[in-house]
């Protein structure tokens, strides 16, 4: 393929380097050290992360000639062995504890090169490192079937039952010397926290005994393919059995190619503990069927629904038009594991068709954006919180299980949490479903501050739904804790009134809200109360139960708050903050013609000035919308007699009285009648002001400062955090004060260093400490701010 002709590609590539490995090494060491190096063109190109059937140059070429219409996308087929004899791969119990699932196939009668057979071990690092998640997730294992005989046993053993010689090694080893081996091991080392915990090992023999590899570290010398290979036994371990399988179809497709049949792959027989068998590789196709109107809505063009079939058809997807209307059916072959819904075929459409022939087009209409009311609320509720003596967390939408469920005595089963399918810590396990989790952490990581400790947070919690088609919702909570010698009931009682206060909501048993006894295992007996609005409870309040203080690694008394806000949504949350009348009802008005951007239409007109009349104030910053709209109609001031007349009579409820009647607002029960008693006191008043400021002014100005907590992680178990907390340490600046640190578990046998600090914030940032931490690249992996709150 020509430069020019590569360049130019629309297939959803990207070119993102032409160089050679003489320029390469030029670059990156020196002109001496490239000399002899190979000159030959090296084309750089970006690959989607989920297009793995492009992670190898088989695919890649294979799709490209596809695109061009050079080829016809190949069918891919499982066939049966030729002798009628099935390799088996027997799973037994053991593997439960480690890694209980597996995958296997064969391709029979390949035929290697030496370019062949790199490509091949390339793309088996590729997917480890992609979809494989370093092994974590999935091990492929690719073994000569011809030194092997089946079945096979997929086993785990404690590490010292386990003995053979190794991948390229010259001797046997048990694994607790091949762990102990590879510490040092460049490549290897990185996947060894994966099992070195665990009480056995998983491991995979053949019916002779011999040992096939022992996932996800090492394969057996015994078996290891060569040029010379012809029959290739393909096993994936893993914790995530789709996964599994699609890396499988993946290997198998992409160089199948090179089979005395191509495009055919040998079957396996996998057989579970509990008797199940199951034959692989699925190497499944689906259809999908979508409407040409669809395609050309979403994108932006106007094809025939031929020509969308054919577009699709070029990136691999045979498609052709049902004949029911433009409705299009679409396959979708084992390779594309990428395409989920009919959005991502869509993309493709478009990628076919090319971005850069899409139409510019101006939208048909003009709209002023909104924010979404619940957002509204939120903000408003912020400012009134802070203002109530509390300072605003900010957490972590993700948790642990034990954070939700077992830190605050409850079962993970009634918790209805959406969990992670492959959690990188164990710190991110699930969705929170509670807010309060993350603010007793917030309070743990504080706790040596000045109390009393008083923090909230407004937030979204993810619960389970099944009427959702995601099979989950976001809920707004509002949750405040109060962290004291004493318990401190009252204040978190009174935050509740203030908040219904904030409302509108009036305290009432049917019309209202009012708190009853409830029993809660989060919650001392005795003291916890049900929160109820209008007769549906919202959420509840009380003083933790000590057990629960204990597992935060807290010592004094807490009481909590927490309640759903969604339900206060009935009104426009602007006007239920907003104790101006003309000023809400203008809110109630305009916002119930949200389609437009005056009160009449998308023209200012005489209605608008009418409203603006209303106002008595300029509205205050919160109501951002409603400001916008007042200082825009107030530009009209001296044009608005040109102003287009009202269509229909515009009258505010509960307007402002009249002029002709003074509100009690107007009347002074103070005032003076002695004009000269008036100036005398002015005088006293404009002196003992000027007194006032003088003294003032002597005041040393007062500095503010802040309280950070960082998380300081490193590159692995191995990172020698004496030194890392030493460099972090070293930091010197001028309004720093570093203050403890502790060591805290990650994850598979990583710990992270948690240090405190206080900076003064006009001379210290978070960016500039992050900045100065990462810094020192051989122990610092990455620095997360844990904790952050004014002094």
């Amino acid at each position: 393929m020509e430069r020019g002709a590569l360049c130019q590609l629309t297939v959803g590539l990207e070119l993102d380097e032409i160089t050679s490995e003489k320029e390469i090494i030029s670059r990156e060491q020196g002109d001496s050290k490239a000399s002899g190096a190979s000159d030959v063109i090296l084309y750089k190109i970006d690959v989607p992360a989920n297009r793995y059937d492009l992670l190898c140059l088989e695919g890649l070429v294979r799709g490209l000639q596809v695109f061009k219409n050079k080829l016809e996308a190949p069918r891919y087929t499982r066939v049966s062995p030729i002798d009628g004899e099935v390799q088996r791969l027997i799973i037994t119990k053991e593997t439960i504890a480690v890694r209980p699932h597996a995958v296997a196939a064969v391709l029979r009668n390949i035929t290697f090169t030496k370019e062949r057979y790199d490509s091949f071990i390339e793309l088996q690092e590729k997917l480890h490192q992609n979809i494989c998640r370093k092994r974590s997730l999935v091990a492929i294992g690719t073994h000569d079937l011809d030194t092997i005989s089946g079945p096979f046993t997929y086993t785990a053993k404690p590490p010292g039952d386990i003995s053979f010689k190794p991948l390229n090694q010259t001797k046997e080893y048990t694994a607790t010397q091949l762990m102990s081996l590879y510490k040092t091991d460049s490549h290897l080392r990185h996947y060894l926290h994966i099992i070195e915990d665990k009480p056995v090992y998983p491991i995979i023999y053949d019916s002779n005994g011999v040992v096939l590899s022992m996932p996800p570290i090492i394969n057996g010398d015994h078996s290891k393919i060569s040029l010379t290979t012809k029959n290739v036994f393909i096993e994936c371990t893993a914790m995530d059995v789709t996964k599994a399988k699609i890396v499988l179809d993946v290997m198998v497709t992409m160089f199948s190619q090179y089979c005395s049949r191509p495009f055919t792959v040998e079957e396996a027989e996998v057989v579970y503990p509990d008797g199940k068998t199951c034959i692989y590789p699925e190497l499944a196709y689906r259809k999908e069927k979508l409407s040409g109107e669809f395609i050309n809505r979403k994108v932006g063009i106007s094809e025939p629904t031929e020509k969308i079939a054919q577009l699709l058809t070029r990136m691999c997807l045979l498609s052709q038009p049902t004949g029911a209307g433009d409705e299009i059916e679409v396959e979708i072959p084992p390779t594309r594991p990428d395409v989920i819904h009919a959005c991502d075929i869509m993309e493709d459409a478009a990628v076919a068709y090319g971005f850069n022939n899409i139409t510019r087009t101006t939208p048909r209409t003009y709209t002023v954006a909104n924010q979404f009311p619940i957002n509204k609320l939120t903000e408003l509720l912020r400012q009134d919180l802070a203002a109530a003596g509390f300072t605003e967390a900010l957490n972590f939408a993700l948790c642990s299980q034990e954070d939700i469920a077992d830190k605050l005595s409850k079962k993970i089963s009634d918790t209805r949490a959406v969990h992670i399918s492959n959690p990188k810590t164990a710190e991110f396990q699930v969705a929170r479903t509670t807010l309060l989790p993350g603010l007793l952490k917030t309070v743990a990581a504080n706790r040596k501050m000045p109390l009393p400790l008083k923090l909230f947070e407004i937030s979204d919690v993810v619960l389970k739904d099944e009427s959702k088609d995601v099979g989950a919702r976001n809920s707004r909570r509002f949750c405040a804790v109060y962290y004291n010698k004493s318990p401190g009931f009252e204040v978190i009682h009174g935050l509740l009134d203030r908040t219904m206060q904030l409302l509108e909501v009036k305290p009432a048993r049917e019309q209202g809200y009012h708190i009853q006894a409830a029993d809660d295992s989060t919650f001392f007996p005795g003291r916890c109360a049900e929160i109820f609005v209008y007769g549906k409870s919202v959420g509840r309040l009380g003083v933790l139960h000590p057990d629960v203080i204990g597992r935060f690694e807290l010592s004094m008394p807490c009481s909590a708050l927490e309640m759903d806000i969604e339900p206060f949504l009935g009104h426009t949350a602007e006007a239920l903050l907003t104790h101006d009348v003309p000023m809400r009802e203008t809110i109630k008005h305009i916002s119930s013609r949200q389609d437009k951007s005056y009160v009449e239409g998308f023209v200012a007109s005489q209605a608008d000035a009418a409203v603006f009349d209303a106002i008595r104030s300029t509205p205050p910053q919160t109501l951002q919308h409603l400001l916008r709209w007042y200082n825009h109609i107030k530009s009209f001031q001296m044009d608005r007699a040109r102003l287009p007349a009202t269509k229909t009579q515009f009258v505010l409820l509960n307007a402002c009285p009249s002029s002709d009647h003074a509100s009690d607002e107007d009347i002074d029960l103070f005032g003076s009648e002695d004009e000269a008693e008036s100036a005398e006191t002015a005088r006293i008043k404009e002196q003992r002001l000027a007194e006032y400021a003088a003294k003032k002014s002597k005041k040393p100005a007062l500095i503010a400062k802040s309280s950070i907590l960082l998380d300081v992680k490193p590159w692995d178990d191995e990172t020698d955090m004496s030194k890392l907390e030493e460099c972090v340490r070293s930091v010197r600046m001028d309004g720093l004060l570093w203050g403890q640190s502790k060591l805290l578990p990650v994850g598979y046998g990583i710990k992270k260093l948690q240090i405190a600090c206080v900076v003064e914030d006009d001379k210290v940032g978070t960016d500039m400490l992050e900045e100065a931490i990462t810094a020192f690249e051989e122990h610092v992996q990455s620095v997360d701010v844990a904790a952050f709150n004014k002094i």
